[in-house]
């Protein structure tokens, strides 16, 4: 899990810039028009697109944007028809990698995707080759500074958590992938005036591979671009670098 955890806290870092420059307002409203089309514009009937919508007002995404996303989505408006994908493949030192897109052309995007592997040391498998090292979980982080670990301990699974543990400066509570269970915890958590970092509902490694040196570096470098593509919505991984080297490579 540590791996996964490190590279979130430095992806949250990365987010402020991403919305400085309105990137992370593209993926929300890419998120929120494939939600509304799969489940529909109500979002008290299709919990993927009530998650999009809260994330995005998280990120104070005008309501008018979230609007139109979502009757793009159901077809009230006209818009792009993205088309959402997972390629799954291997990074250096053979970590996992999952990659969740949203596209319109998918005759573009697949040479892309295979094209970045490559270029970092690592190959697109087929699908399902490395799907099954991941599991669909509630994460729920929370800033550690100032916290009694025992109150939001008891708070989390009062409300159904599964577990909490702490790393980077945060404690990281885990609940089930259901919508249901998920929203009862950060309610919980909300109530009991708790910093909450993020919150989602993300694929957890259920193992991961150590890397070091030049696989470590390489491995960074292909988060990165990968996260950067315009059509990359989501990348999981199951690699642990030390946190020395993943500060040294990172900034």
């Amino acid at each position: 899990m540590s791996g996964h955890s490190k590279w979130h806290g430095i992806k949250h870092k990365k987010a402020k810039v991403d919305a400085a420059r309105g990137r992370i307002f593209t993926r929300l409203i890419r998120e929120i028009t494939i939600a509304a089309k799969t489940g529909g514009g109500d979002p008290d009937g299709n919990p993927r697109l009530r998650t999009a919508m809260h994330a995005a007002r998280a990120a104070n995404m005008p309501a008018d944007n979230i609007e139109r996303a979502i009757k793009k989505g159901t077809g009230e408006l006209p818009g792009v028809t993205y088309e959402e994908l997972t390629y799954e493949g291997y990074g250096p030192g053979a970590a996992a990698v999952m990659v969740v897109v949203t596209t319109d052309n998918k005759n573009r995007t697949a040479p892309e995707i295979r094209k970045i592997f490559a270029k970092h040391g690592g190959n697109l498998g087929e699908s399902g080759c490395v799907g099954w090292m991941f599991e669909k979980k509630g994460v729920i982080r929370v800033e550690a500074k100032g916290v009694d670990e025992e109150t939001l301990l008891s708070a989390a699974l009062e409300a159904g958590a599964e577990d909490m543990r702490q790393e980077e400066g945060a404690f990281e509570i885990l609940t089930a992938p259901r919508e249901k269970e998920f929203e009862a915890v950060r309610a919980a958590i909300t109530r009991g005036k708790f910093s909450i970092v993020s919150a989602e509902i993300t694929m957890v490694p259920q193992s991961t591979v150590q890397l070091d040196g030049k696989p470590a570096e390489q491995m960074l470098r292909l988060m990165e671009e990968l996260e950067d593509h315009d059509d990359v919505q989501n990348v999981y991984a199951n690699f642990d670098i030390p946190e020395s080297i993943m500060v040294a490579l990172t900034g």
